[in-house]
């Protein structure tokens, strides 16, 4: 804290003219007993702070956030890395103080939070998330807490459950196989988990829909954009026709770029839309046979897939 004479005031309390300002808080304050005489606020610009500037004349902290601890206004003894610093019995004294500070300042919904947020944090760097997928499954996951789901309950198992419900909410093309391989969490745990939450919370989810899919499988596919968007036109219209409910959305999504890429004359193998999507060749096979007689273009598809699978050329 930088602190200098500013201009000639009397101590009300104890009528001293020892008078320091404090630049950072605009206090007046007494030197010798410590009294605030008045507030000054300063209206002018904010500033930034550069690592080459010895003195931080920024006045705002960092924005309120959910994936932090207090929404990121919880208070610290000091900075590990500072205390670290210091020598003996004060380096020890800090170590202490700061130990038991957040041991009697964080209350038990704290404490749950200071750990889950840290795992969350990992699932969704190893899932390549937005932040604020991480904002946002923090606030919910709050909510579970303060709840009292996650008494009894695996911290790890109900974060995934949240994350999920997230995705789903954003329309984010991830499966639950996906979230049980980059968390380590079986599907039907997870799955379980964000039953839980929904059912408790009282939130209806979105649907998931093929088209979400459509867009990931064909980047990963090298797939022009026309065939992508001839593969949304078609899930569009098997949802006319009803197909596409009760059905996985991976397996329409397949099915559907299988359909558009035989449209266009770009001949895909079966196996590797499968390997892509997830799903295994007879359920894209199952999707297709349906979406092609429904549409009344099965004449004309399968005409056109013969010839690319035989000779790999169109008409």
């Amino acid at each position: 804290m930088v602190l200098k004479k500013k201009e000639k005031l009397v101590c009300p309390n104890c009528g001293s003219e020892n008078i320091i300002y404090d630049p950072k808080t605009g206090e007046y304050i007494c030197k010798d007993c410590g009294y605030v005489i008045k507030i000054e606020f300063d209206l002018g610009p904010e500033w930034r702070h550069f690592d080459d500037e010895t003195v931080d004349r920024r006045r705002g902290g960092a924005p309120l956030s959910y994936a932090k601890v207090g929404r990121g206004l919880s208070t610290e003894i000091g900075d590990t890395s500072e205390i670290y610093k210091l020598k003996g019995e004060l380096k020890q004294k800090f170590m202490r103080m700061r130990k038991w500070h957040s041991r009697v300042a964080l209350s038990a919904i704290d404490r749950n939070l200071k750990i889950a947020l840290h795992e969350l944090k990992k699932m969704v760097d190893k899932l390549n998330m937005p932040k604020y997928v991480e904002e946002e499954a923090a606030r919910i996951y709050q909510k579970v807490v303060e709840k009292g789901l996650a008494r009894g309950r695996n911290i790890n198992t109900l974060l995934a459950g949240t994350l999920y419900l997230v995705i789903r909410e954003y329309n984010i093309p991830r499966t639950l196989e996906e979230l049980e391989k980059a968390t380590g969490i079986s599907k039907k745990d997870i799955a379980k988990a964000y039953r839980l939450i929904v059912r408790e919370l009282g939130i209806k989810p979105k649907p998931i829909s093929p088209a979400d899919f459509v867009y990931r499988y064909a980047s990963e596919l090298n797939l022009p954009p026309e065939v992508t968007a001839t593969a949304i036109e078609i899930i569009e219209e098997a949802k006319k026709k009803n197909i596409v409910s009760g059905r996985g959305p991976q397996g329409i999504a397949a099915a559907a770029l299988y359909i558009a890429a035989i449209k266009h004359g770009k001949y895909v193998p079966l196996k590797k839309i499968g390997e892509i999507a997830k799903v295994t060749e007879v359920t894209i096979k199952n999707r297709y046979k349906e979406i092609i007689n429904s549409l009344g273009i099965a004449e004309e598809i399968e005409k056109k897939r013969l010839q690319l699978e035989n000779y790999g050329i169109e008409d």
